[in-house]
């Protein structure tokens, strides 16, 4: 079993490292997109208004969330903090062990943390969640508006189980 601990110490290969750089530079420029976007959106939108981007179908709104996806538990905004918190410790810490030396969910995780810091860096500073990007089919059906961050986080999530589907652990197979 592998141990835990801080991701780096004892890193197994040069790839393996090599990737861990690689996605934390992915990583900070996700972060540092997301920031930049939600500015301009604070800078040049007024709140609720909206402006397509394809008719009927994309549009730039800006709305804010207190709460986690679709709104869940809101107003709850320092226990969504702390369970922000503890995700990114929990992420961190098991690193090694969650990746298990593939480059594909390396990415994922920093993927996630990346959309983590960038949705809590809201919640300090604005006390709720910048959304902005809303994707809907004219009045029929209409997604929750989302960020940069969230797109992260569900991208990293869905390639972490696509990996963990497709491939075994190493230690298993061998």
């Amino acid at each position: 079993m592998k141990k835990f601990g801080f991701p780096i110490c004892g890193a197994g290969s040069r790839s393996e490292l090599r990737w861990i750089g690689y996605s934390a530079i992915t990583a900070l420029a996700l972060l540092i997109v997301d920031q930049l976007t939600k500015l301009l959106v604070l800078k040049s939108f007024k709140l609720y208004e909206s402006h397509p981007v394809v008719d009927g179908i994309f549009s730039i709104t800006y709305v804010r969330n207190n709460g986690a996806a679709w709104s869940i538990l809101s107003g709850h905004q320092l226990w969504l903090l702390l369970f922000a918190f503890v995700v990114l410790a929990a992420l961190i810490w098991f690193f090694r062990y969650l990746t298990d030396g593939y480059s594909e969910r390396i990415l994922a995780l920093a993927l996630m943390i990346s959309g983590i810091v960038g949705n809590s860096i809201d919640r300090l500073w604005h006390n709720e969640v910048i959304d902005f990007l809303d994707v809907h089919y004219y009045d029929v059906w209409n997604y929750p508006v989302f960020n940069v961050a969230d797109m992260a986080i569900c991208c990293g999530v869905g390639l972490f189980i696509l990996s963990s589907l497709l491939r075994r652990r190493k230690e298993q197979a061998s």
